[in-house]
C-alpha cells in the first residue's frame, strides 16, 4: 500500500470511528439490556483475532504465516455455552447457537459497533477483510490456497468487498477471492465505494429477515385447516 493511501485511510478510520463511538453511545445501554434479557450473561464478547500478515516462520518443518493478533470486541449474539461442546468453529447461516435477538443484531451489524474502538486504536480499519481466529486461520491456511494472502499489507475491516458482494450467497472460496482482489487493488476510492454501499446492503438484509419472519407468522386458512386448528 502506498504511504499516501495508508495515511488517508488511517485519517478516515480515526475520524469515522470517533464520530461513530459518539453517535453509538446512547445505543449501548439499550443493546446491552437486550443482550442480557435475551440470554443472561456477559454483554460484550472479546475474542482473539488474527490481523495483518507479518511474515512466515518455520514451525516443525512447515512454513506457516505469522499474523499480528489483537482482542476484537462485539456485543454477544450467541449463547454463553456456544462453543462448550464444539470448540472454535465458523458461524453458519441460521446457526442454532445464535440467540433470537442476536440474529437481529447480526443482520443489522449492531453487534459490531464495539469494533469502532478497535478501529480507533489502529487494530482494525473501516474497510478490509474480516479477521479470523488464529487457531482457525492456521487450519484454513493448510486447506485453502493463498488464504493468507487476503491479509497481506492490510488491516482487517468492519466491512469489505465480500460483505457488499452478496455475503450470504457467496461461497467461502469466493470470499477468499474477493478479499485477495481487495488486498491487491485497494485504494481510497474503492474504500469509499464499499462504505457507501454497505448501509444499503445491511438494510436489504434486515428487510429480508423481517419479510421471512412475517411470512412464517402468516398462516393461510388452508394450512390452518390442514393442521387441525380450524
Amino acid at each position: 500500500m502506498l504511504p499516501s493511501v495508508r495515511f488517508v485511510k488511517r485519517l478516515i478510520d480515526v475520524s469515522a470511528s470517533l464520530a461513530g463511538l459518539v453517535v453509538a453511545a446512547p445505543l449501548v445501554p439499550l443493546i446491552a439490556a437486550a443482550v442480557y434479557a435475551d440470554d443472561p450473561g456477559p454483554v460484550f464478547y472479546r475474542q482473539r483475532r488474527a490481523g495483518m500478515l507479518k511474515h512466515f516462520e518455520n514451525k516443525e518443518g512447515m512454513n506457516l504465516p505469522v499474523f499480528e493478533e489483537f482482542d476484537m470486541f462485539k456485543f454477544r449474539t450467541m449463547r454463553t455455552d456456544a462453543e462448550k461442546f464444539t470448540g472454535a468453529v465458523l458461524a453458519q447461516e441460521n446457526d442454532p447457537r445464535i440467540t433470537r435477538v442476536g440474529r437481529i443484531r447480526r443482520k443489522s451489524r449492531l453487534d459490531e459497533l464495539p469494533q469502532l474502538w478497535n478501529i480507533f486504536k489502529g487494530e482494525m480499519s473501516l474497510v478490509g477483510p474480516r479477521p479470523e481466529r488464529p487457531e482457525l486461520f492456521e487450519n484454513l491456511f493448510l486447506v485453502i490456497p493463498f488464504f493468507e494472502e487476503r491479509m497481506r499489507d492490510v488491516k482487517p475491516g468492519l466491512t469489505g468487498l465480500w460483505q457488499v458482494s452478496g455475503k450470504n450467497q457467496t461461497t467461502f472460496s469466493r470470499m477468499v477471492e474477493l478479499d485477495i482482489n481487495y488486498t491487491r487493488n485497494q485504494s481510497i476510492w474503492m474504500d469509499l465505494w464499499i462504505l457507501t454501499k454497505t448501509p444499503r446492503v445491511v438494510l436489504g438484509q434486515v428487510f429480508e429477515m423481517l419479510r421471512r419472519v412475517s411470512r412464517s407468522k402468516v398462516r393461510t386458512p388452508e394450512s390452518a385447516t390442514q393442521s387441525g386448528t380450524i
